[in-house]
């Protein structure tokens, strides 16, 4: 068997959008409305463990404010959302999103070596758009076969199902992919959906079990910015390339 495809998450994975986007975000979005709310760094914690915006946000408003709805009946969880995703779009077009490391450089090797490209996220398409067109250019999308994204399948992380779609859509199984996330929901849903693993760990997610990942990095790496090893085999790579991943898939079968 031959390494046929890679499956990227998105927030985390491919971009640190997190503190600086989603969290600046959604507090922007509680101080439009005027909403007594307000996200620290330690509470967004927590959040993360709930998979998806909307659903992240329903799930705050029911265990911390819940006389929120209450006492703004005009104001739905859908509208919060909305605003918030038009301030984070509005972060991204502002140049202050960007990939993480070695995460361009690994698309286009990819292609290079006609490796499928494939995304599986429950952020939005036009989070995803944004955030590939402001770091690689119009047309980035059409880098990757199938963007599975936001509210196309019912449950979000750490159910399989949006690898479940998109190994469907790219017609191919779990053992033909190398997957790539950075967050133990994340790593639960593409561990779930029958894929080998790698995991870069990001700014909320260093202390979560990734125990069966095919290795565990702080990034990507580059030629002047080498990974570090946080688990796995050791080897003399010092980025992730085609290469790398080919060596690691072989260990695999």
């Amino acid at each position: 068997m031959a390494l046929k495809a890679l499956i990227f998450d998105v927030d985390g994975t491919l971009a640190n959008t997190e503190h600086d986007g989603h969290l600046r975000a959604f507090n922007e979005a509680f101080e439009f409305y005027g909403l007594d709310c307000y996200w620290d760094s330690e509470l967004y914690a927590e959040l993360l463990s709930v998979s998806g915006g909307k659903e992240r946000l329903a799930f705050f408003i029911k265990k911390y404010k819940p006389d929120l709805l209450k006492s703004s009946s005009s104001l739905v969880i859908t509208d919060i959302h909305r605003k918030k995703t038009d301030i984070f779009i509005s972060k991204i077009t502002e140049g202050l999103i960007s990939l993480r490391i070695g995460v361009e450089r690994l698309i286009y090797e990819a292609k290079d070596n006609n490796l499928r490209l494939g995304i599986a996220t429950t952020t939005s398409f036009e989070n995803v758009r944004a955030i590939l067109e402001s770091s690689l250019g119009k047309g980035a999308m059409n880098n990757f076969e199938i963007v599975g994204a936001g509210d196309v399948v019912k449950n979000k992380k750490p159910s399989p199902e949006i690898y479940n779609y998109v190994l469907k859509k790219m017609n191919l199984s779990a053992e033909d992919c190398i997957a790539f996330e950075d967050s133990e929901i994340g790593f639960k849903a593409s561990t779930a959906s029958g894929l080998n693993t790698v995991v870069t760990l990001s700014e909320y997610t260093m202390a979560d079990n990734f125990k069966g990942a095919l290795v565990v990095l702080d990034h990507l790496g580059e030629e002047n910015q080498p990974f570090q090893m946080v688990y796995g085999m050791p080897t003399h790579h010092t980025m992730v390339g085609v290469d790398y991943l080919k060596e690691l898939y072989e260990c695999t079968n």
